[in-house]
């Protein structure tokens, strides 16, 4: 009898263990990390968790070096998860979609597609009409990094993309380094070295909707850009290599307004685009220390502050968002229900010598940094409107 009572001891000891653990391995942001674990491409996938001595939470996989989900208080405290992303590794590899991914070796689109660096030119895959856009596929947002480094608050990630990858010209070592600060602030530092010229713009493709609840809209929601001109599409929606001052346009949000405000305008760039999908030339480019950017939630009390030492942001106000994306506890992600907000060079930079240059020679380094501050003390110029 003895035996029995000591095996029901044990037995009862081993499944609150269970519990507990089960318990333990579920993230603020209600992921459970088993679901991150499997082998592609014959690596191994996993999910990282970051926490801040306020209880903020970042969740990353290394499976495109991808932002899955973000924990930030409203004004009330109340912790909600502020970006759009899947519950499990394998639909970010069925799905296509860039949730929270590191896009790369170039994000945007390259036309012809065709670089030519000291008289050299080097065809690149197509994959689109006449362009080769984020890179290529496989991108780098379909690769399994490797992880150099994990600690409470950090997570350094590293991928080495071999010479001719999607046709680019030489091996491109990259180190990404996602910081969850103790001020609320998401920082994103892309380090890369080459062993041939090449060119490289990289981007975190996160899709934010700060309300916290992503079935609501992002046109409610309030944005400042710092910026006077945007880079000119074609009807193709390829960069012309000219600037359209924003004054007297939809583009104009050097004072902050909602974003559904103007968004369906009779203008031919947003008819191009179905919407807010386009580079802003940044009036303080390169200065970390100036906002690019400012996204206020007037119901959730939550500001996004954007700062990064790159020369332009991409807006895209989830225009091609349809519904038939289903994310995380199963909502499905509709039209215009989450804003990107991009850091990154001008498309078809390489092809545009006006443009900022990417070109990366060996013994260079290229490096950048954007900076997510999130507060719920708006700043001044929110409160100013």
């Amino acid at each position: 009898m003895r035996i029995i009572k000591d095996l029901r001891i044990l037995l009862f000891a081993f499944a609150l263990q269970i519990c507990v653990v089960g318990v333990a391995q579920t993230t603020l942001s209600g992921l459970d990390p088993s679901k991150f674990s499997a082998f592609i491409d014959g690596k191994q996938t996993a999910l990282y968790t970051l926490k801040n001595v306020k209880g903020e939470e970042a969740c990353i996989t290394n499976y495109g070096a991808r932002l899955v989900s973000l924990m930030e208080p409203n004004w009330n405290g109340r912790m909600e998860d502020v970006v759009l992303g899947y519950d499990n590794v394998w639909d970010y590899h069925t799905k296509g979609q860039n949730f929270g991914a590191t896009v790369g070796r170039y994000i945007g689109r390259i036309i012809g597609p065709k670089i030519t660096i000291d008289g050299t030119t080097y065809n690149l895959q197509e994959n689109g009409k006449g362009v080769i856009s984020h890179g290529g596929k496989p991108g780098f947002a379909d690769r399994v990094w490797d992880v150099v480094n994990v600690g409470p608050q950090s997570l350094t990630l590293r991928y080495v993309s071999p010479e001719g990858e999607n046709g680019f010209p030489g091996e491109l070592t990259t180190t990404l380094t996602y910081i969850l600060r103790d001020d609320g602030a998401l920082s994103i530092d892309f380090i890369a070295t080459t062993n041939k010229p090449t060119v490289v713009n990289l981007a975190n493709h996160s899709f934010f909707n700060i309300s916290g609840n992503p079935e609501r809209s992002v046109e409610t929601q309030s944005l400042w850009v710092d910026s006077k001109e945007i880079a000119e599409y074609d009807k193709n929606k390829n960069v012309t290599g000219s600037f359209l001052n924003v004054k007297h346009t939809p583009f104009d949000f050097r004072k902050p307004r909602q974003i559904g405000e103007r968004i369906d305008d009779d203008n031919e760039q947003l008819k191009i685009t179905g919407g807010y999908d386009h580079a802003f030339s940044l009036f303080h480019a390169g200065d970390i220390n100036r906002p690019a950017a400012i996204l206020y939630d007037a119901q959730s009390g939550r500001a996004l502050t954007v700062y990064t030492t790159e020369p332009a942001l991409q807006v895209y106000a989830g225009n091609g968002l349809k519904g038939n994306q289903v994310g995380k506890k199963g909502i499905k992600y509709k039209r215009r229900c989450a804003i990107c907000l991009e850091t990154l060079h001008f498309a078809d930079s390489p092809n545009k010598p006006h443009f900022p240059s990417t070109l990366l020679r060996p013994g260079q380094t290229y490096h950048t940094r954007t900076v997510y501050v999130f507060s719920t003390d708006p700043p001044l110029i929110m409160k100013a409107k």
